[in-house]
């Protein structure tokens, strides 16, 4: 098995690509070891020292760590524990565990406006943040203020202030007039 890895915008952040199915749709975030109970993968690899967050996406898995901790210490202990869970046999998930589908549901008199407004995220802005090694979320929209959350190599990423404001912002209020403002949540 032959893994490859790919920085992304978070320097605290790496991106690992196993060559197989990570997950078969959705998303899955563990900002914590203990967020990680369900899943044998995360768990393995909050088992590295110095490992602060670990997120899944469809082929890829990312790895934050903390900044105390250099690179070229921990990445062959993950890449370690990446290789031995799939020679394992093990799930990445464990059984009755649901993955994240990144869309808070909305309904109401804005249903359309919100519906345009995932298509849009789904369409343009997912795939590029997947890109990263992130993914990003929908969580409402009010008054037309749209707010997002940010996960995987996006979460805490210097970046991601100026990706919201400049690049979703600017997309969601050229295609959609009722949008003004782009905010970050955090959950």
């Amino acid at each position: 098995m032959f893994i490859q890895t790919e920085s992304t915008p978070n320097p605290a952040t790496l991106k690992f690509l196993p060559g197989q199915t990570v997950l078969e749709a959705g998303t899955a975030d563990f900002p914590t070891a203990e967020a990680a109970q369900n899943s044998p993968l995360a768990q393995r690899i909050f088992a590295v020292s110095g490992v602060t967050g670990v997120f899944f996406g469809n082929d890829f898995v990312t790895v934050t760590k903390d900044d105390g901790v250099q690179w070229d210490h921990i990445k062959p202990a993950i890449l370690g524990a990446v290789m031995e869970h799939y020679q394992s046999g093990q799930p990445v998930m464990g059984a009755g565990v649901e993955t994240a589908s990144g869309h808070a549901e909305h309904s109401g008199e804005d249903s359309e406006i919100v519906n345009q407004i995932k298509e849009l995220l789904d369409s343009r802005v997912r795939p590029a943040v997947a890109q990263d090694g992130g993914d990003i979320t929908f969580h409402g929209f009010d008054r037309g203020v749209v707010y997002l959350h940010m996960q995987g190599a996006c979460a805490g990423c210097p970046s991601s202030t100026l990706t919201l404001k400049m690049g979703i912002e600017n997309l969601l209020r050229h295609y959609i007039p009722e949008v003004t403002e782009v905010r970050p949540v955090a959950v």
